[in-house]
């Protein structure tokens, strides 16, 4: 299945050095073509063996949607800014296309987290998220006032602009810019970031994929608040809400035919300098260890 961005996932400002999307998905098309492969559009109802999606971060998280619900790899070529869950440029789709045709690729499965939010009135809504489940206020003017709890106990309350609760796979995308911790995505953690708040102890906090991470809204000015998931669904949280949010059991699976690890994944999308790095070879020939001086 072939999953291009549409216009809601298009990054702001557009990325200029970005190939044009459309472009990519004919030569993607015409590749798995010349391989045998037939692709089909996203619509499509039979059985399909994996979805290859062309576009950016939010591009993918909208195809991790699809894929998840048919239990099948997704692999992303970023057409987008950053693209750090794609795994490929648009240069690379034919190389991309034979890899995957030929079974040269292997799978990192990324937990995802269940989201609920029971309102006042007793009802209860529910969603999930692979990247975060995020509070954010409806009035700008105001401060959310929280109380965070995990497992049952009661840990902090402040006010804040909102709270971002991420999996690993999230730690380098909303919870990243909120000051929260880089997660390497074989922990299996969850992660709560509190964004702009009003207290002494508002650090992240990391605790065990077990876990249950509850926030009780107790104050959130005029019109609530909402939980967004993955920045695409929406979820009303009222004053007087709590929210839930665990470990699902139903993961989303990336196709990887890049073999680098996690740290030059890192290093390159977010551009990290890197001087005065050395290797070990290098460290040893260092003045004072055995060895000739460099």
């Amino acid at each position: 299945m072939v999953l291009q961005r549409d216009l809601n996932d298009k990054p702001v400002p557009p990325h200029r050095k970005a190939a044009p999307t459309a472009t990519a998905v004919a030569r993607a098309q015409a590749a798995l073509r010349s391989h045998g492969v037939e692709p089909v559009e996203p619509g499509f109802e039979g059985d399909v063996d994996l979805v290859l999606v062309l576009g950016g971060d939010g591009t993918i998280l909208r195809a991790s949607e699809v894929a998840r619900d048919r239990d099948v790899p997704l692999l992303g070529i970023n057409t987008g800014h950053v693209g750090f869950l794609a795994e490929a440029d648009p240069d690379a789709v034919e190389q991309v296309v034979a890899d995957l045709v030929a079974g040269r690729y292997v799978v990192d499965t990324r937990m995802t987290i269940d989201v609920e939010v029971r309102a006042p009135d007793g009802s209860v809504t529910r969603d999930w998220a692979l990247n975060e489940a995020a509070l954010e206020k409806r009035d700008r003017a105001r401060m959310v006032e929280v109380a965070v709890g995990v497992d049952g106990q009661a840990v902090s309350s402040f006010g804040c602009d909102g709270l971002v609760m991420a999996t690993p796979t999230g730690s380098t995308a909303y919870a990243y810019s909120g000051g929260g911790p880089v997660i390497w995505p074989e922990v299996e953690a969850l992660l709560l970031v509190p964004l702009s708040a009003h207290a002494l102890f508002t650090r992240p906090l990391v605790v065990g994929p077990d876990s249950r991470l509850e926030v009780v809204i107790y104050h959130a000015g005029f019109g609530g608040a909402e939980v967004w998931c993955d920045g695409r669904r929406c979820l009303d949280a009222p004053t007087g809400s709590r929210i839930c949010v665990t470990r699902a059991q139903r993961p989303v699976r990336l196709a990887r035919v890049n073999t680098a690890p996690f740290a030059t994944r890192l290093v390159r999308k977010f551009d990290l300098p890197v001087q005065g790095w050395r290797t070990a070879d290098a460290s040893a020939a260092l003045p004072g260890r055995d060895g000739d001086t460099q």
